[in-house]
């Protein structure tokens, strides 16, 4: 018999693309999400449940009801504009309902967690590419809110033996390659897809300024392929089956690529031009966030299996060009 892992915020982004790697590697996914950012239709085949992770009577009851042996946890705020704008509301979502879903696990004897982190939780680099032991220092509520819960966990496999994965994630990019799910945020903050966007008549695109300490004055970040996260969540999960103690990892490309570079990488994959204006820095963006991910490709065996920029950029071109309007493209009125 599978075992049946509990998978909030499984109707969003990375989440929906993990659900997909979890069946594909004979796990029975169930999805708990209060969709008020995820999309029914990404959750495919898998059992939806709508919930909020606040709820925490309502989880122990699926807990119970699905015999959980562990969970996946995607469900937060991921804007980092908008933390500095409403740090009360990320800390509410991010931090007291993440230990609401503890305390229920705790409750239920659940035991093991894959928590969606984030590269947020380093803020200005030291020194690059960044491994783990790198201070973390955030810059913006959201990276607060996310190390506040990595802090947690070990304190939680103390006193209850509830051991976790943290995975920081860098910048995710792309979708399926299969084209069966992509990327659907409203508003849509990520770089890709607004470029995207831009290079198929839509806005213009901003560039959050033009004079940070880069070889061309704009932003660098590391570009992974969302399915190659997904990957990552499934060994995180098998590594805690085996046993594995509470611990972080970074997951990245291992390279910095600009603003501009990615500009350029969807016009060239779309053979369109992307029109792009320059406006004003945003509060708490780092310049430059780049990975070292050596320690997961250690311990866990993780490989890039997309790890070209181009090619990132062509399967979010592909989902884009289909989805216009995203998961209501085609959908009846």
């Amino acid at each position: 018999m599978s075992a049946v892992i509990l998978v909030t915020g499984g109707a969003g982004y990375i989440g929906s693309h993990t659900v997909k790697a979890l069946t594909r590697a004979g796990y029975e996914p169930v999805v708990y999400d209060n969709l008020s950012a995820g999309h029914r239709e990404a959750v495919q085949t898998a059992r939806l449940i709508e919930g909020d992770i606040h709820d925490g009577p309502r989880l122990r009851q699926v807990m119970r009801a699905h015999r959980i042996r562990a969970v996946l946890h995607f469900a937060a705020w991921l804007s980092v504009g908008d933390s500095v704008k409403d740090p009360r509301g990320y800390y509410w979502n991010n931090v007291v309902g993440s230990l609401s879903l503890l305390e229920a696990m705790a409750a239920e004897g659940v035991g093991q967690l894959v928590f969606s982190s984030s590269a947020a939780v380093f803020g200005e680099p030291l020194e690059t590419p960044m491994a783990e032991s790198h201070a973390a220092r955030p810059t913006n509520p959201y990276g607060e809110t996310k190390l506040a819960v990595e802090r947690a966990l070990p304190h939680y496999e103390r006193a209850y033996g509830l051991r976790a994965i943290s995975l920081r994630y860098f910048n995710a990019a792309g979708a399926d390659p299969d084209g069966e799910l992509g990327e659907d945020h409203d508003p849509e903050t990520h770089l890709v897809p607004r470029a995207i966007d831009a290079a198929l008549g839509g806005e213009p695109l901003s560039v959050f300024g033009d004079d940070y300490p880069s070889p061309d004055g704009t932003c660098l970040r590391d570009y992974v392929h969302v399915m190659d996260l997904a990957d990552a969540h499934v060994l995180a999960l098998a590594a805690l089956e085996r046993g594995a103690a509470t611990t972080a990892y970074n997951l990245g490309a291992g390279r910095a690529v600009s603003v501009r570079e990615v500009i350029a990488a969807v016009e060239r994959v779309g053979g369109r031009p992307v029109p792009s204006r320059v406006v004003a820095r945003r509060a708490g963006d780092p310049g430059v966030l780049y990975a070292s991910s050596a320690a997961i490709g250690r311990d866990l065996g993780w490989q890039l299996r997309h790890d070209d920029l181009d090619t990132i950029v062509r399967t979010a071109w592909r989902w884009r060009r289909a989805h216009p309007q995203g998961y209501r493209t085609g959908a009846k009125s």
